[in-house]
């Protein structure tokens, strides 16, 4: 699963958040992979070079197969790099906040406070399938866009009773 409750992430100038929610985009290859994958592919690549091997049509088919792992190579990297967001969810008792932080683009912040806020599921209507939202603050915000509709919903499930309990834990009168 994309997405998992961490240990909350200590910051020096603010307490400690009771929940921390870290969401990432799902990466079917993974860097291990991609080494293991590209270094077939290159080797797969070169064997009918081998068929040519000391005449010059080796030199007419090289460039082509070099062009074609260099283009594998940098779309496969540029995946990567656009697949470098995340999306951190911290809870505190009085403040909930949301950072999506994506490559090339200004990181993005919603605070609100957790008692007002309410997580919906837009089945349909949405962007997407099970469309996450969470209202509060005067602004709707969305969560886990890049999540599977499955991760959503299961994400779903798990919002409500969190942020119900951290209302029950800032309704609760300090002793």
């Amino acid at each position: 699963m994309p997405y998992s409750w961490t240990e909350p992430t200590l910051r020096p100038d603010e307490p400690a958040p009771v929940a921390q929610l870290r969401l990432w985009p799902h990466r079917s290859l993974p860097r291990s992979g991609f080494v293991r994958f590209f270094g077939a592919t290159a080797a797969l690549g070169t064997v009918p070079l081998l068929a040519v091997l000391g005449s010059p049509i080796l030199w007419g088919l090289l460039p082509f197969v070099l062009l074609t792992l260099g283009g594998l190579w940098a779309a496969i990297q540029f995946s990567y790099r656009t697949g470098e967001v995340v999306e951190e969810l911290r809870l505190w008792p009085d403040r909930l906040e949301l950072t999506r932080t994506e490559p090339r683009r200004p990181v993005r912040r919603w605070e609100a406070n957790p008692h007002w806020v309410r997580p919906a599921l837009h089945a349909t209507g949405g962007p997407v399938p099970n469309y996450l939202t969470l209202t509060g603050a005067g602004r709707t915000v969305e969560i886990g866009a890049f999540l599977s509709e499955d991760e959503r919903l299961t994400l779903w499930k798990e919002l409500p009773p969190v942020l119900w309990r951290l209302g029950q834990a800032a309704a609760e009168p300090l002793a």
